[in-house]
This record gives structure tokens, C-alpha cells and sequence, in this order.
């Protein structure tokens, strides 16, 4: 990442996209003046990419992610798709700025639940050949899969990994959903990548960065798998089901 952010901005050009807090930290470093465009970040104050939501202050600006508290709501979700769950594997990007304190608000709610949390830390696809193995080698568990470049160049291998073992799966986004994942909450990503084009266009037309503010998601997505269900053996609350934004037969 930091290879590329250096040859991005050598390049010079009039604005930079980029998504997820390990790129915006590499490209960060690169420069301070070519106007960078986020999505997919939580708490960009908090690692130190703006000044504020509302006054970003400087060349960077974009769409957040996640609350923090974000992280217990799957382990409910996951947690209500299937109750005989005892232990959940995290599945994170240890560099990652955001996992951690992910991690922590999941535990939280863990904890109530009592569910066992195992902190699976990953950066390759032979990492997360290894933590989902290990991971099954219990009968009562699940995973979760937190969102990081890592786990999104292998969310394919995760979803079939995780249907290969039969273990429950929460994901963060719909499309993993949608490839087979059993469920998914999270924002509408593909919405967030079209307003981060209308920001980069008014950058374009001479706006700043610095008066552009820092965006929640337009909205969150619920999406359940009852093919993946039924593989799993599985029965969906139908309370959970009438919720859900989208059900996948």
C-alpha cells in the first residue's frame, strides 16, 4: 500500500479515491495537498484523517463506515441466526487501524451473550485457511469476518471456507451475502462509491476538500441467505426475517 500511494502521488493528480483506513494512512503520509476522497472508514477523526466531520480541515474528505458499536450488533444478529453458537472466530487485519476497537465493542456484547470471542488475525489467504480450520475444529462456533483489505481481496475464499466447514458466517457487506455468505449487515457500499464520485466531481469544479464534510452511510443493509440457511441447518427467527432488507431463496 505504501508502494502504490507513493507512485499514486508522484503522479500528480488533480484528486485521489481511496477506501479503507490502511490506504487513506499510506496515501495520507504521500501527500498534503492533492485532494483525497475516503469511503469505508470508521472513525476517520479518530485516526487522525480530518480535523472534524463537519470541517474535515484539510486535502482529505470523504463517507464514513461503521459505528464502533457497530461490531456487537453482528454478534447479536449472528447470535439470534444460530443460538448454539458458544464461540465466534474474528476474523481481522491486524494493521488494520479499526479492527482492534472493533473487536472491543464486539466483546462487549459477547460477553452479555456469553459467547467466547477468538481474535483470528489475518493478512493472507493461507491466514485465513488457518483460522477458519482452527475455528471448526469446535462444534459450537461461527465467524465473524470484520471489514479490512484482507478479508475483502478473499472474501470468496472466505465464503466458501466457511461452507466447506459449515460454520454461521456474519459479513459486513451484501455482496458476500449475496456469493453465499449466510448474512450480512452493513451500508450500502455501492451508494457510497457514487457519492464519493459527486465529491470528486465538485473537487474537480474547485471545492475544497477542507469544506466538504464527512458523510455518514446513506443507510444499512440487512441481507440473510436461507439457501445457506437450509445448508447449514439453520431456521431463521421469522421476526429476524421479516426485518431483513432482502431474504436470498
Amino acid at each position: 500500500m505504501r508502494s502504490y500511494a507513493s507512485k499514486v502521488a508522484a503522479a500528480a493528480p488533480d484528486a485521489i479515491f481511496g477506501a479503507s483506513p490502511p490506504v487513506l494512512a499510506a496515501l495520507k503520509q504521500e501527500t498534503g495537498t492533492i485532494p483525497i476522497v475516503f469511503t469505508n472508514v470508521t472513525d476517520p477523526v479518530g485516526i487522525g484523517l480530518v480535523q472534524s466531520l463537519s470541517h474535515p480541515g484539510g486535502n482529505i474528505t470523504g463517507f464514513g463506515a461503521y459505528e464502533f458499536s457497530f461490531a456487537g450488533k453482528w454478534v447479536e444478529l449472528l447470535k439470534q441466526v444460530a443460538p448454539s453458537i458458544a464461540q465466534i472466530a474474528v476474523i481481522k487485519m491486524p494493521q488494520h487501524s479499526t479492527n482492534a476497537k472493533l473487536f472491543q465493542y464486539a466483546q462487549i456484547v459477547a460477553t452479555s451473550l456469553n459467547v467466547g470471542l477468538v481474535d483470528a488475525n489475518v493478512r493472507t489467504a493461507a491466514d485465513i485457511e488457518r483460522a477458519v480450520a482452527a475455528a471448526a475444529e469446535k462444534s459450537d462456533s461461527g465467524l465473524l469476518v470484520l471489514p479490512s483489505p484482507a478479508t475483502t481481496d478473499h472474501h470468496e475464499l472466505i465464503v466458501q471456507l466457511a461452507a466447506s466447514y459449515k460454520l454461521p458466517a456474519m459479513y459486513p457487506y451484501r455482496d458476500l451475502a449475496e456469493g453465499g455468505g449466510l448474512i450480512s449487515y452493513g451500508p450500502n457500499v455501492s451508494d457510497d462509491y457514487r457519492r464519493a464520485a459527486v465529491y470528486i466531481d465538485r473537487i474537480l469544479k474547485g471545492e475544497r476538500p477542507a469544506d466538504l464534510p464527512v458523510q455518514a452511510p446513506s443507510g444499512f443493509e440487512l441481507m440473510i441467505n436461507l439457501k445457506t440457511a437450509k445448508a447449514l441447518g439453520l431456521t431463521i427467527p421469522p421476526t429476524l426475517l421479516a426485518t431483513a432488507d432482502e431474504v436470498i431463496e
